[in-house]
């Protein structure tokens, strides 16, 4: 090998060991994959929607979401006055009427949710008879039982909302006009 071929060998050979140096993972950051060609393809640097970011002061981004005006009310959502305790549960049985006639559309749309809702512990018939019900440590009464037979509609509105006993909440998963359905189909089943 003559000198021209080991001086350009040992310049590869630095040029190497610096660009390894250069381009190595940083020292306080062992996620770090160190320099990136091209990182805004995969880490966008935009805003996300609900970060947190609100406002922008100054050029400065101000953190923190802001909260809803006082006495404001979402679109589309019915506030529900009622209490998770007795006496809410008592006032409703009471006060809460259904707003829905009992009609062949609502009792099939009622029918409907209770197939995907409540069938599972209820059972089909409203029996308490149902799949995961009947493995409870207290499996749900029946709908014609005497405790059930003759419960308001305003009180299973209640119960639907907040739950009771080991039934948990629907509230999230049932819009108000869903419960009120669901509310003629369980009325229709305490009837059989």
């Amino acid at each position: 090998m003559d000198k021209k071929a080991k001086k350009i060998i040992s310049f590869l050979t630095l040029l190497s060991c610096l660009t390894i140096v250069f381009t190595s993972c940083e020292k306080h950051n062992p996620n770090s994959p160190g320099v990136e060609f091209m990182p805004d393809m995969y880490r966008s640097p935009s805003l996300e929607g609900n970060m947190g970011y609100t406002s922008i002061s100054n050029g400065n981004l101000m953190q923190g979401n802001k909260s809803p005006v006082v006495g404001t009310i979402a679109r589309g959502f019915m506030p529900y006055i009622y209490g998770n305790d007795t006496a809410g549960y008592g006032m409703a049985g009471r006060n809460l009427h259904n707003p829905f006639e009992k009609n062949e559309i609502n009792l099939k749309a009622g029918e409907e949710l209770f197939g995907i809702f409540c069938v599972e512990c209820h059972g089909s018939a409203g029996l308490g008879d149902g799949l995961v019900g009947i493995k409870l440590p207290g499996a749900p009464p029946s709908y014609t039982s005497a405790a059930l037979k003759n419960l308001p509609e305003g009180k299973i509105f209640h119960t639907i909302t907040y739950g009771k006993g080991l039934m948990g909440s629907h509230a999230s998963q049932l819009t108000q006009e869903e419960r009120w359905k669901l509310v003629l189909y369980v009325q229709k089943l305490q009837n059989q």
